[in-house]
């Protein structure tokens, strides 16, 4: 099993900034993890929350359960130390996702706190970047 856990506003997949996070509904992006899941013979499961501590629960539910995880944590990538303390305590590898690139946008988004603790991260691409998560931890699921 393999956690796709996505933060603020990327429900709003579709109708927010399209010329910076695309046409994509948060539905489509579910699909795409879920499709993705079946081809590499994981079960994913796909989250959303504007809500730091579900978002922070959801980590630690990956951590009791050993459970890798697919990570856009979207504006608490920027300030949040208590998702990054959930993170830290992590027992399977998570990769932290961006749809944009992060370093090319404002400069308040150029820092993340969470990359720090972060097995690696993977940004620009797109829902594509989500897709390159998942076959990096697929892959890091066979070699362990």
């Amino acid at each position: 099993m393999i956690l796709v856990l996505n933060g603020p506003n990327l429900r709003r997949l579709g109708t927010r900034e399209p010329d910076v996070y695309g046409a994509e509904t948060f539905d489509d992006l579910a699909a795409l993890c879920r499709d993705t899941g079946r081809k590499l013979g994981e079960h994913v499961e796909v989250r959303q929350t504007d809500d730091e501590a579900e978002l922070i629960g959801w980590i630690h539910e990956a951590a009791d359960g050993r459970i890798p995880v697919v990570l856009n944590p979207a504006a608490f990538t920027h300030y949040s130390y208590a998702l990054r303390d959930a993170i830290k305590q992590r027992t399977a590898p998570l990769v932290e996702v961006h749809i944009s690139n992060p370093a090319a946008r404002e400069e308040f988004r150029h820092n993340s706190v969470v990359a720090g603790v972060a097995t690696g991260t993977i940004a620009g691409f797109g829902l594509q970047s989500y897709v390159l998560a998942l076959h990096a931890l697929a892959e890091m699921n066979t070699t362990s």
